[in-house]
């Protein structure tokens, strides 16, 4: 839910750079909250649905629609963040117009890792999250109760020295 929060209070910012994390918890969250809504539209009496020779449409209602134009420029404010996160330009955006194609470039772009370090975009936003790389500085305090294994020295994860084949004792 912060993620979400997050988009929302950076509503029209399309500079910098967003996380996978941050753009995809942004989509989950928009899809459960349309779906809610358009249910309710359902149930109040506000979709409206269009027949068809295989069934129906539903083309959506007052609350979804007034939620899609509500989260319109933060969805397009996190796609451009994100686009800034693999060292593209935001205009990369408008290929999602071209049908079939379009929508599978931008989807492989905002599933990728984004350029780590900082880009032309600004500052590695996962540097920020993690404290510089994620791990702390002197390894993982000890936890109490639990003796320090031999061969594994405390401030990182080096492997264990190499030992020979144990010869069987005749």
């Amino acid at each position: 839910m912060q993620w979400y929060l997050k988009v929302l209070k950076q509503y029209a910012d399309f500079k910098g750079r967003a996380r996978r994390t941050e753009f995809w918890m942004f989509v989950l969250f928009n899809a459960i909250a349309y779906i809610v809504l358009a249910l309710i539209d359902v149930l109040i009496g506000t979709a409206s649905f269009t027949t068809t020779g295989t069934g129906f449409q539903f083309g959506g209602g007052l609350l979804s629609g007034l939620y899609s134009l509500a989260v319109l420029i933060p969805s397009l404010a996190v796609a451009v963040r994100r686009l800034h996160d693999t060292d593209r330009t935001g205009w990369w955006i408008l290929i999602g117009l071209v049908p079939i194609v379009g929508g599978i470039v931008l989807l492989v772009f905002y599933c990728i890792a984004g350029t780590p370090g900082p880009n032309q975009y600004g500052p590695d936003p996962k540097q920020d999250a993690m404290a510089g790389g994620g791990y702390p500085q002197g390894g993982y305090p000890q936890q109490g109760g639990y003796p320090q294994q031999g061969g594994y020295p405390q401030a990182g994860y080096p492997q264990q020295p190499q030992q020979g084949p144990q010869q069987p004792q005749a």
